[in-house]
């Protein structure tokens, strides 16, 4: 069990990181949500946006990430 609360508390950190990142990045500048990719459509009631650009550049630094951590770890 207190396995199991150790990894919540480690995934629960990291997401805080995470979302100070991103929080700082915005105030940076960094485009995140503008990139190439990323699709937005408007209609005349309505809008979608579909960030597939920003999506993989945020999954290929947190893939990155994560095996630098797994290879401290072992």
């Amino acid at each position: 069990m207190n396995e199991i609360g150790r990894a919540l508390v480690e995934i629960g950190i990291l997401c805080v990181l995470l979302g100070a990142a991103l929080l700082l990045a915005g105030h940076i500048g960094v485009p995140l949500g503008r990139l190439p990719g990323d699709i937005s459509y408007r209609g005349k009631n309505f809008k979608v946006f579909a960030p597939l650009g920003t999506s993989i550049v945020v999954s290929l630094l947190l893939s990155g990430i994560l095996y630098v951590i797994s290879r401290f770890r072992r």
